[in-house]
């Protein structure tokens, strides 16, 4: 498994709780893109457009050695292959709870390009003040064990 591309500002402003595994549908010099290691999921996200569930505004530039002519939209929606009990449930929660499908990482298992995704609640700048004072404090407990 080759990681091709992380979302490092997830964790970071949602409270991410379940993680799913999906595909992604691409042409040809997209894939070709993407496993050159050209793609971000610098702010993307996942809707739900008609009872399927979109990856929206990932860059994916034209790959290098594509044909010209062919029309190429860096940041298109590409669709999620799921199974639709794991999307009726998906959508579910993010219309019932408030939750957020958030893109993780995006990957490649054996040839397939997939998509790591997680349902997340927006944190707060107080949750946020928090964990950096959760996290500081294990660093010092850290410190404080290795020099004795």
């Amino acid at each position: 498994m080759t990681v091709i591309a992380t979302n490092k500002r997830a964790g970071f402003d949602y409270a991410l709780e379940g993680r799913f595994e999906a595909g992604l549908v691409l042409t040809g010099a997209e894939v070709k893109s993407v496993k050159t290691g050209h793609a971000s999921l610098k702010g993307s996200f996942v809707t739900v457009k008609g009872g399927e569930l979109y990856l929206t505004n990932a860059l994916i530039p034209r790959y290098a050695h594509a044909h010209r002519d062919t029309a190429h939209d860096a940041t298109r929606p590409r669709k999620l292959l799921l199974r639709k009990r794991e999307i009726r449930s998906l959508i579910g929660k993010s219309r019932t709870e408030g939750l957020t499908l958030v893109p993780i990482r995006l990957y490649t298992r054996k040839q397939l390009v997939k998509l790591e995704f997680a349902i997340g609640k927006g944190k707060k700048s107080y949750d946020k003040r928090s964990d950096i004072g959760k996290r500081e404090a294990a660093r010092r407990i850290e410190r404080t064990l290795k020099q004795n």
